[in-house]
């Protein structure tokens, strides 16, 4: 069983910033695969960005390329998501999931996850 928090989330305006950070037990994190998804009101959890611990890939949704990064300290056993120029399409819960097998881009794939934490940007 592996137990992932997330914290970060915010009120924030848009074109500011905010890092979530998402810590998941296990003597395995440098392997697991990290993704952070979303969920905004009505809509369907949709793909963020992924951080693969086996080989090192990182990918992110056309929409947030160039404004977010993933990175992971697998040290302190936690991957961030560095959120710059929000936007308030960003509005959404975020979710951090953990897999053990390969990278995906469907939560479906993902064996464990976080309660969620709120982002919301006002214009």
């Amino acid at each position: 069983q592996v137990r992932v928090v997330e914290s970060g989330g915010g009120l924030v305006q848009a074109g500011g910033s905010l890092r979530l950070s998402c810590a998941a037990s296990g003597r395995s994190f440098s392997t697991y695969t990290v993704g952070w998804f979303r969920q905004a009101p009505g809509k369907e959890r949709a793909f963020v960005a992924h951080s693969s611990g086996r080989d090192f890939i990182t990918d992110y949704a056309d929409s947030v390329k160039g404004r977010f990064t993933i990175s992971r300290d697998n040290a302190k056993n936690t991957v961030y998501l560095q959120m710059n120029s929000l936007k308030p399409e960003d509005t959404a819960v975020y979710y951090c999931a953990v897999q053990q097998g390969t990278n995906s881009y469907r939560s479906i794939d993902y064996d464990y996850w976080g309660q969620g934490t709120q982002v919301t940007v006002s214009s």
